[in-house]
């Protein structure tokens, strides 16, 4: 487990250098550990280098860990869990229950249903919504002309506090290119703060291959997994 270690590492140094490049504080952008198909005891490894905060895109996969985790009673009680995967309107009760933030809203369904459903003794469940940015068939996701309507109605929801947006971008083979998409939604961000008297502060854009196209454009939630626990083997 020194290797995930190790990556880590080199994960907030590649985030550093990005910042600088960018002229941003290293601080305002917040490493997410993407743990999805790799076992509990990789996350409890990334926690002894000082990870906190991990994404897990299949709601099953991440309960579980969950609930795994929790065991350790100096150990699962300290870790943030984010859902960046899909959601289907059957999960949204245990979803409600068990995690910090939802990176994945693209329907007002979905939304009134997670607020329903968060325990009253819980924090505010952290919302953001995800953009289509790119226009891929293929993709989840609001298209960008329908985001300043399903963020409205979303802040007006109680038991959720809705703080940004999230894309998945088309891949792109140059830096330029890359750094396109994570404009676009820095500039809606910025647009629906502006227009609708919002107060959004999260842009969970940037994976492993376009951390620093990201980073360069305002990301403050870059989710990285390949990086840190290498390929992945799905079942």
């Amino acid at each position: 487990m020194a290797t995930i270690a190790k990556n880590i590492q080199e994960q907030h140094e590649r985030i550093a250098r990005a910042c600088t490049q960018a002229g941003r504080p290293v601080q305002s952008v917040t490493l997410l550990v993407v743990s999805k198909t790799f076992p509990a005891s990789a996350v409890q490894a990334a926690f002894e280098a000082g990870e906190r905060r991990f994404g897990e895109n299949y709601v099953q996969e991440g309960l579980d860990k969950i609930a795994e985790l929790s065991a350790m009673n100096t150990f699962g009680q300290q870790l943030e869990w984010h859902l960046i995967g899909p959601l289907q309107s059957n999960k949204t009760r245990s979803v409600a229950e068990n995690f910090d933030w939802v990176h994945s809203v693209d329907r007002l369904k979905t939304a009134q249903r997670l607020a329903e459903q968060r325990p009253a003794e819980l924090p505010p469940l952290n919302i953001c919504l995800q953009v289509n940015i790119s226009g891929e068939a293929s993709k989840s996701g609001v298209l960008p002309t329908e985001v300043a309507a399903l963020a409205l109605a979303v802040s007006k929801l109680p038991h959720l506090r809705l703080r940004g947006l999230m894309a998945i971008p088309e891949p792109a083979a140059d830096f330029e290119s890359q750094r396109q998409p994570h404009r676009a939604l820095a500039a809606l961000l910025a647009q629906l703060n502006q227009q609708l008297g919002l107060q959004m502060d999260s842009l969970s854009m940037g994976m492993s291959a376009d951390l620093e196209a990201a980073v360069a454009e305002g990301a403050t939630l870059v989710r990285v997994g390949s990086a840190i626990f290498g390929a992945r083997h799905y079942a």
